[in-house]
């Protein structure tokens, strides 16, 4: 026999090296410490970038709303500031005009001495009165000191009296004031509430009105398909009919006799009656067809504007939302963030404290990680 040299199985050696190549892929991609520890998600950080810029923008809106309020709050301080100036002014003048009328200085006990007056000397008595000592009253006595006193004190209780009579007055008209504002507001809450109800029931007219002009709009272009249906057949019929009777087919023996495209105005006198009076009827038509068309497109072009009204009115209240649930996401985002960092906090510390008491050394973490599996 002869001796014939056989090959061996190669499909073993083919799986080696298979797995060979598969274990260090493997190797490759375990060992990655960048694709292993940190596992970067572009998705989630894209879908974050994006949040965090929508929460930016709602902060920026927020901030505005902020710098309007503060505006507005600062300018109707203002306002207050100039309207109690106003009042304090007032009130100075007041004060002053009743010190001009009722407390002047001439009317004072002492307006001898500062107006320069001899006022002792109306209190002098007649030298036939007088004693042998003649020195009874002297210059500047006050001989009716008490009495003027007396009245001095009753003239101020009665004006304190007045002005007690007058800051009640002022009071009851400053709450009948507040409370003309009050029932003012109350009034324009319900005059709120009523035009609300109204606008609400003009809505809903106004619904109605567009859904039965679209069911209007609807019919009539049924009507005007059906129309030119018909219109098309009865022209297509003509034109057949023409065709069928024309000089042509027919072979007329006129024919000769008529001028080739063209009227012969020697033998022409005018059109018949029929003929205008068609004319005038398809004018009419076409007048009353236009007239329809703009009335249709002025009830279009004002539901349109009422429908993009409401929707922006939809658009500012879902804004509105939306802010208010931006804020509550970020206060609930707050708070659990928060809370993550408290327990974070207590399971390194757990960790340092009581878990990693005894440290494990080099040699403790070179014995992992030498192979794959």
């Amino acid at each position: 026999m002869y001796k014939m040299a056989l090959r061996g199985d190669d499909s073993t050696e083919v799986a080696v090296e298979r797995r060979r190549a598969a274990e260090a892929e493997r190797k490759a991609r375990i060992f990655n410490t960048r694709s292993r520890v940190m596992g970067v998600d572009l998705d989630t950080l894209d879908h974050q970038v994006a949040e965090r810029q929508l929460q930016r923008d709602a902060e920026r809106q927020q901030e505005k709303h902020l710098e309007h309020l503060r505006r507005s709050q600062d300018i109707a301080l203002l306002q207050q500031v100039r309207e109690e100036e106003e009042r304090l002014s007032a009130m100075n003048s007041d004060l002053a005009q009743y010190w001009a009328t009722h407390q002047r200085v001439e009317d004072s006990r002492d307006a001898d001495l500062k107006c320069n007056q001899q006022g002792a000397s109306k209190f002098t008595m007649p030298e036939a009165e007088l004693g042998p000592s003649s020195m009874q009253v002297f210059l500047g006595e006050d001989v009716e000191a008490n009495q003027r006193r007396r009245e001095q004190i009753e003239k101020t209780e009665r004006d304190l009296q007045a002005q007690k009579q007058d800051a009640e007055k002022r009071r009851m008209k400053e709450k009948r004031i507040e409370e003309l504002i009050r029932n003012k507001l109350v009034h324009q809450d319900l005059r709120a509430v009523e035009l609300e109800a109204l606008e609400e029931e003009c809505r809903k007219a106004v619904r109605m009105a567009l859904s039965n002009c679209n069911h209007a709009l609807a019919a009539e272009r049924v009507e005007t398909l059906r129309k030119q249906r018909r219109q098309e057949e009865g022209q297509s019929l003509a034109e057949m009919g023409h065709m069928v009777t024309s000089d042509m087919l027919t072979e007329c023996p006129e024919a000769a006799e008529r001028g080739l495209g063209r009227v012969l105005t020697d033998r022409w006198r005018g059109m018949t009656p029929q003929q205008l009076s068609a004319i005038y009827r398809e004018r009419e038509e076409q007048r009353l067809r236009r007239q329809k068309q703009h009335e249709t497109e002025r009830a279009r072009e004002a539901a349109w504007d009422l429908q993009r009204m409401t929707l922006a009115r939809k658009g500012e209240e879902e804004e509105r939302k939306e802010r208010e649930l931006q804020r509550e996401r970020k206060i609930q985002l707050d708070q659990y963030n928060m809370q993550l960092a408290k327990e974070q906090q207590a399971h390194q510390e757990y960790l340092d404290k009581k878990l990693y008491t005894n440290r494990p050394s080099g040699d403790y973490f070179n014995q992992f990680n030498t192979t794959s599996r």
